[in-house]
């Protein structure tokens, strides 16, 4: 909620704002690809409760807006653009990013921080912005995810556009296993090789795919095509671990798994409605502390205890359009 106090500034009474917008961000994606036609690259979202939170302090009469960490410049313009469109040109001051999301792994922690900032800016001024009006203040900063929309959505990532709404995170545990290094996001989409024309077809049934599934409930068909869907894209980032992740799951009747397409990560999907899940996320992990890299252990928005943190998140992340 905004809030608003009276500060003085060099002898001038002047009026301080403060909001604050946080995002979730994802575990890679259930499926990246592209449909047949120009311009059709696409993903689809595994919304995870891990969070970027932007927090701002305006004061009008300054044309600086700093930001902190120093790096995250891509969110400071993204803030100015905002001010400037909601008509507060005339506001500056700082912006602070914080965020469990590591960065160049896949979990889409830069358009997290850039939604967080939207969200932040608009706490500020009063007003929510919805995920259309954030889609375009995003639009040409760099291809996005589709976190400014609630649930698991397909997104077209490069034009920063929706595809299609495919409806509310279903209860998953993802066991994830880090590769290591990092990868640009930019770089990768401008330097992949391309989708053939048979892929794009395949992509566009998958995407049919995982949207009846998800409609459905069918978890099971969900692994499946996100499993496809991490097969299809070794060609353009190879994941070493891929082979022996998708044994692992197999052996422990798992869901599938789902991979980071322009990052480091590959992660096992269980459902967490599972009459066996501990043990089977016990055995996972077991199986991954063989390959020695390091693990991870995250759930699907909605899916894990309410805190302070994480239901002002929700309230977020669930505005309308």
């Amino acid at each position: 909620m905004t809030e608003g106090m009276t500060a003085t500034r060099r002898g001038t009474s002047v009026e301080v704002r403060h909001g604050t917008g946080v995002s979730f961000g994802t575990f890679g994606e259930l499926l990246q690809g592209a449909l047949p036609g120009s311009g059709e690259d696409f993903l689809v979202t595994l919304p995870i409760a891990r969070w970027s939170t932007a927090r701002i302090t305006l004061f009008p009469g300054s044309s600086e807006l700093r930001v902190s960490p120093e790096h995250k410049r891509k969110s400071a313009f993204v803030a100015r653009s905002a001010l400037d469109r909601f008509g507060a040109a005339g506001f500056g001051g700082t912006l602070e990013i914080t965020s469990d999301l590591p960065e160049g792994k896949g979990m889409a922690s830069s358009s997290a921080d850039l939604v967080a900032t939207v969200r932040a800016v608009g706490d500020a001024l009063g007003r929510v912005v919805g995920p259309r009006e954030t889609e375009l203040l995003l639009r040409g900063v760099e291809p996005t995810d589709g976190l400014m929309h609630p649930g698991i959505v397909a997104f077209h990532h490069r034009r920063v556009a929706l595809c299609r709404a495919l409806g509310a995170p279903p209860p998953l545990t993802v066991i994830g296993v880090d590769e290591g290094g990092q990868v640009d996001t930019v770089d990768f989409n401008t330097t992949r090789p391309p989708i053939t024309a048979a892929e794009r077809r395949e992509y566009g049934v998958l995407l049919d795919d995982v949207g009846s599934a998800l409609a459905r409930g069918d978890l099971a068909a969900v692994g499946r095509v996100a499993t496809r869907s991490a097969e299809l894209n070794q060609r353009r980032c190879h994941k070493r671990l891929l082979d022996p992740l998708i044994a692992i799951s197999r052996d422990a009747d798992a869901l599938g798994v789902a991979v980071a397409h322009s990052g480091t990560m590959v992660g096992v999907l269980v459902s967490r409605t599972d009459p066996d899940h501990d043990a089977k996320v016990d055995d996972i992990r077991a199986a991954c502390r063989e390959l020695g890299a390091p693990i991870s252990v995250d759930h699907t928005t909605g899916t894990v205890p309410a805190t302070p943190h994480n239901t002002f998140a929700k309230k977020v992340a669930t505005t309308a359009a």
